[in-house]
């Protein structure tokens, strides 16, 4: 079968790694691709936000499944388009979707369907905003209610934090992510990332992750798209991923099936795991970027079955298998990150760091210049290694990131700090 992945990022290359191994696959495409994803797929210069662009490259390609990588293709409905013209699409519908486009559309599911999460209220004032935030008080949560590339939540730790995000957010720094607001209480816990595939009906959930969010070492500085990961997070027990099936997930999946939108695709739930239990941080409706890299180098099952079958509503429970190493991924960011990043400057080294034992080296914002690989984002590659623990594959990853020569490259150096902690208690 031939298959289209959307997308251009480190999730993206990622995937069509994972696809490429199958033995099932005619053809992979990629759609607009990047540097690396170019070893492993024809890259097509798509315009992916044309519709109908994607639908006559689909037919001429005679590809059998289109499988989206990012959520803004999702929440503009690319999903519904595939659908309406009876091509197999792997990823929600635009209503759906708006788990992720809406977090304000989710908060309210939440209520109604009583599924855990913080308590919270919605707003398009700024005043009344800050007048709640006072009456709250700090710690307290600001977030822009539309897509914001992971950057539009704000942890405020103080009453002023609090209320200068209500300005950022409402002066236009997120567009029109920002013409609302939805500011929520502050839960103590610990942060999992927990992935479920879906037809609509059958919740298969994937290995467990634990994504680092902030910029420096030591979970400091602002918040990003994410610095790192690693899978599987000790912290989600057998019995929390059963209660966050049961009380969350599953909830969520039965709502939008009763709503008429069941939803089919990757369902990404962000948790903080709190005193109490489980806690819905917020929805996506993708993969985790960069969760997604250590789930396909730990995934054991040929992949695209899986999803095909999630595509046409024939999922089967226990359908994917695991490999028992641990998987880590560091993230190597642009100078200027998660500000403006620096661009168009030169990566050396990649064949070396990629030939480090058990290291896949994800590119998530390069470009080809020749001969030469530039960075071209904010995020620009993702060093991913495997281990028996995860020392082991956080020594390796880096191991492997100090091949590199990119001066204007940077990353964290605790990616996985937490569960290196728990393994020298446990040792």
């Amino acid at each position: 079968m031939n298959v289209l992945v959307i997308g251009s990022g480190g999730r993206e290359h990622a995937l069509c790694w994972k696809l490429a191994a199958s033995d099932k696959l005619g053809t992979l495409y990629c759609a607009p691709g990047n540097a690396g994803i170019a070893s492993v797929a024809q890259l097509a210069a798509l315009n992916i936000a044309d519709h109908d662009a994607v639908i006559r490259f689909v037919r001429e390609k005679s590809i059998g499944l289109v499988v989206v990588g990012p959520e803004q293709p999702l929440v503009d409905g690319l999903a519904d388009a595939l659908k309406a013209a009876d091509i197999l699409c792997f990823g929600p519908s635009q209503y759906a979707a708006q788990l992720e486009g809406s977090k304000g559309f989710t908060k309210d599911l939440c209520k109604r369907y009583n599924i855990p999460t913080a308590a919270y209220e919605r707003f398009t004032d700024a005043e009344a905003a800050k007048a709640y935030i006072r009456q709250q008080g700090a710690p307290i949560v600001v977030k822009a209610d539309g897509l914001a590339a992971g950057k539009g939540v704000v942890v405020a730790m103080t009453l002023d934090e609090a209320l200068d995000a209500i300005d950022m957010i409402f002066g236009g720094q997120f567009g029109a992510a920002g013409a609302e607001v939805v500011v929520e209480a502050f839960l103590e816990g610990e942060e999992a990332s927990f992935f479920v595939l879906t037809d609509g009906k059958t919740a298969v959930p994937l290995a467990t992750a634990q994504d680092h969010k902030r910029v420096g070492d030591g979970d400091t500085g602002p918040n990003t798209g994410g610095m790192g990961a690693y899978s599987p997070a000790p912290v989600m027990t057998d019995a929390l991923v059963a209660q966050t099936l049961r009380e969350i997930v599953e909830p969520t999946i039965k709502a939008l099936a009763d709503e008429g939108h069941p939803y089919v695709g990757v369902l990404y739930a962000g948790l903080m795991i709190t005193k109490d239990g489980p806690s819905l941080i917020e929805y996506n409706c993708r993969f985790g970027d960069p969760e997604c890299q250590v789930l396909m180098m730990r995934m054991d099952s040929d992949f695209l079955p899986v999803l095909l079958a999630a595509a046409k509503g024939e999922l089967q429970p226990n359908s994917v298998q695991w490999k028992e190493d641990v998987a880590l991924t560091v993230v190597m960011a642009a100078e200027g990150y998660p500000g403006e990043p620096r661009k168009g400057t030169v990566i050396n080294g990649l064949d070396a760091a990629g030939a480090t034992e058990g290291v896949v080296v994800f590119h998530a914002g390069t470009k080809a210049d020749g001969e030469r690989i530039l960075a071209n984002g904010g995020r620009v590659l993702n060093v991913t290694a495997l281990g028996k623990t995860v020392a082991e594959a956080q020594t390796r990853a880096y191991a492997a990131i100090d091949k590199l020569d990119w001066p204007e490259g940077f990353c964290r150096r605790d990616i996985g700090w937490r569960a290196i902690e728990r393994e020298q208690q446990q040792a």
